[in-house]
């Protein structure tokens, strides 16, 4: 995997695409700390099931918002919604005692 700065991408933006074309997946980096992950997708595979696969897998491991993981798969909110409930993802998430909290504001 390659890595560049995000220095080195604003004064080189083709080598991200170039890499990509080699197949080589790239890191970009701020201060040492990853920001963006380049992969390159092989001719043939289904774009639209790895989409969902990634916006699923940051959005279960909660890295991303709900928003960001319709962007992501280039589908609607109820879309993603839906898809992370054939997936057994909850899209509702509750702290601890938020549940008990919302029970006791309508009281016995």
């Amino acid at each position: 995997m390659h890595t560049l700065t995000v220095e080195d991408l604003a004064r080189q933006p083709q080598r991200l695409l170039e890499g990509a074309e080699r197949g080589e997946p790239s890191l970009v980096v701020r201060s040492g700390e990853p920001v963006m992950l380049a992969v390159p997708l092989a001719a043939g595979l289904d774009t639209r099931e790895v989409r969902l696969e990634l916006a699923a897998r940051l959005y279960d491991h909660e890295q991303i918002s709900l928003g960001v993981a319709a962007r992501i798969a280039g589908v609607s909110y109820s879309e993603i919604i839906d898809e992370l409930g054939r997936r057994d993802i909850a899209v509702i998430r509750l702290e601890p005692g938020e549940l008990e909290r919302e029970l006791a504001e309508f009281g016995p």
